[in-house]
């Protein structure tokens, strides 16, 4: 059977009075009559050679036939939809899977989106968060945002900003710390890096404690947890910029840490899209404002 030939109407028409099981609620959904509708699955029963429906005293019932075709029809008609609703203003919108670690999605990238969206209408972003672990392929990402050294196998990378770390806690535990070297009498909440403490104390010219403290994935949840008194927390201070002018964390000392940055990366087998290099621009431009 020529695909080109497929009564689209006809389709259509069984699909609304499959759904309502009604030739009158289909009509009234399509703008056209009952009659319209039943002459529109007649023809597509007869292109078929087969029954769709059972005409009963009140309303229909789908044979064994139509069931088969339902669910066909009805992915078909949403693959149709999505790809129609990726046009805006004569272009069509380019989907761009995108990964982050939490920390930038919340604390930096989010509160910017909505300008990405009204300057660049044509991407599709989708956006999910990791815990700067991330596998592109597997994942399904065209690119992804991670804190490190920008040295990842197999991988282009695109410097965004530095991410150096400094020591953030609830306001009543910096009550408490007049200088770097009393923070050995609280609780240290780690990240998965074991030599960020180190460094840092080393930047501050002492000599770091034993390390007990709960050790997180995220250093989101670690602030989080800081903000409710569980420690002293060593973040990246620009992702916590809001909690910070809100006074739910504070920063006791200007010492910092250089451990790393925030890099766009892609693989370097991905070939280039208009969508990556809108992102990629977009992204680099509104880092350098922050400078």
């Amino acid at each position: 059977m020529s695909r080109l030939h497929l009564p689209l109407n006809g389709l259509r028409a069984f699909e609304a009075a499959a759904r309502h099981l009604s030739f009158t609620r289909a009509g009234l959904e399509l703008s056209v009559t009952q009659a319209a509708v039943s002459h529109q699955v007649k023809g597509l029963e007869a292109r078929l050679g087969v029954t769709l429906f059972r005409r009963l005293p009140r309303g229909l019932a789908l044979t064994d036939e139509g069931q088969a075709l339902l669910p066909a029809l009805r992915e078909a008609f949403d693959r149709l939809g999505q790809a129609v609703e990726r046009f805006e203003g004569g272009r069509m919108r380019e989907v761009l899977a995108v990964g982050a670690v939490g920390t930038f999605a919340v604390g930096w990238l989010m509160p910017r989106l909505e300008r990405f969206a009204a300057e660049h209408p044509f991407v599709d972003l989708r956006l999910s968060t990791n815990n700067n672990r991330v596998d592109l392929a597997g994942e399904g990402l065209d690119c992804a945002i991670r804190f490190g050294d920008g040295a990842w196998h197999g991988t282009e990378a695109l410097r965004l900003m530095a991410a150096p770390l400094t020591v953030l806690c609830a306001p009543a535990v910096a009550e408490r710390l007049a200088r770097p070297a009393d923070l050995k009498g609280e609780v240290l909440l780690r990240s998965y890096r074991a030599d960020d403490w180190p460094a840092w104390f080393a930047a501050a010219g002492e000599a770091c404690p034993t390390l007990r403290g709960p050790v997180f994935d995220s250093s989101f949840v670690m602030a989080e947890a800081a903000a409710q008194g569980a420690g002293a927390a060593l973040v990246p201070a620009a992702m916590f910029e809001r909690d910070l002018a809100s006074g739910r964390l504070v920063r006791p000392f200007a010492v910092e840490s250089g451990r790393g940055a925030y890099w766009l990366t892609w693989l370097k087998s991905r070939p280039s899209s208009p969508a990556l290099d809108a992102f990629g621009a977009w992204l680099a431009a509104e880092a350098q404002a922050c400078i």
